[in-house]
């Protein structure tokens, strides 16, 4: 799919035509029909066991629930493309590693800078196996940073497939040709309510106030969705937000979060997890601001990525058609 269009900080609008817009809305009601209940089993399984094994098929019921949809719509899986895509899908699958980083870096350094965190490295065990007794906490740092950007995210990418091959792979695309209004700002929404069963019930990234962390965490998921969306839709390859996804988990949980401390739990101004973390203010304030930068500007839309024939021509996947293209005011035009 090649589309032209403005994805304007409002969202990307696309007028699909109606037998289009149709086969999405039913994929959508299959696949929301299999998600909710089967993320729900796996939910109260975490909450009453403690046990946090379910986490594992709870990421992957997303995916699960796309490949219900697509089989009994006989979609075929062309367009969650695992192919990366050329210079272009590497680009973004640096960059898709690099964004953790920026944003960790920005939001932590000035949670230690302030005072609103302390900057206390903790180690995990492979990382305590390379350093020296005798390292500095900056030195301790950076090996758990380093560790968390590669082997940690490779790690990752098992469990964060599940929920991208679902999000991603499917939801976003299905909820742009069902013409669903604002479906970048929708999609990263229903993600981050997905989340709150176990922020509630579980305790996942949850602060002193787990409602307080619940209702931050769905902001920084829906502002986090318009990055994810501006990587998979202008690559047409999942793999970029696959990266993104495992890469955040790790790098922030294993790289960041592990190098901070902070005080008592009933404090605002002691408590470092009010300001960083995964529902920390000043991550959701960066993430924010990040979702500004990622959905400014003409963007062109791809379900998967250019290939090159041998002459080294690109040409598109001769699969589907390309379908109409986006005004800036999202109003289609033929090409």
């Amino acid at each position: 799919m090649h589309q032209e269009c403005a994805m304007a900080a409002a969202d990307v609008s696309v007028r699909s035509p109606p037998l289009v817009r149709h086969r999405a809305r039913r994929g959508l009601a299959i696949y929301f029909g299999m998600l909710v209940p089967l993320s729900a089993v796996f939910q109260v399984l975490l909450i009453k066991t403690g046990n946090w094994v379910w986490v594992i098929p709870l990421m992957w019921s997303p995916a699960v629930a796309s490949m219900v949809a697509r089989l009994v719509l006989r979609e075929g899986i062309s367009d969650v493309s695992f192919r990366v895509g050329g210079r272009r899908g590497w680009q973004a699958n640096l960059m898709a590693v690099g964004f953790p980083i920026v944003i960790g870096a920005a939001v932590y350094g000035i949670a230690w800078m302030t005072g609103l965190a302390r900057f206390d490295p903790r180690p995990g065990r492979l990382a305590a196996l390379l350093i020296a007794d005798s390292a500095s906490p900056v030195a301790v740092f950076l090996v758990m940073l380093a560790l968390a950007a590669t082997i940690g995210t490779v790690v990752g990418i098992l469990t964060a497939a599940g929920e991208e091959i679902g999000w991603r792979g499917y939801m976003l695309t299905r909820l742009i040709d069902a013409g669903i209004p604002r479906p970048i700002l929708v999609s990263g929404l229903i993600w981050g309510l997905w989340h709150v069963p176990v922020i509630l019930g579980a305790g996942y990234a949850a602060g002193p106030s787990p409602a307080v962390s619940a209702v931050l965490l769905v902001a920084l998921a829906t502002a986090f969705g318009f990055v994810f969306a501006r990587l998979r839709l202008e690559t047409g390859s999942v793999w970029p937000a696959i990266i993104l996804h495992a890469g955040w988990n790790s790098i922030i949980q294993s790289g960041f979060d592990a190098a901070r401390s902070g005080g008592s739990r009933s404090n605002l101004h002691d408590d470092a997890s009010w300001w960083v973390g995964e529902s920390g203010a000043l991550t959701v304030i960066a993430m924010i601001i990040a979702a500004i930068i990622f959905s400014q500007g003409r963007r062109t839309i791809r379900s998967e990525p250019r290939v090159r024939n041998t002459a080294g021509t690109a040409m598109r996947n001769t699969a589907a058609p390309d379908p109409p293209s986006i005004s800036p005011r999202g109003s289609c035009r033929p090409t």
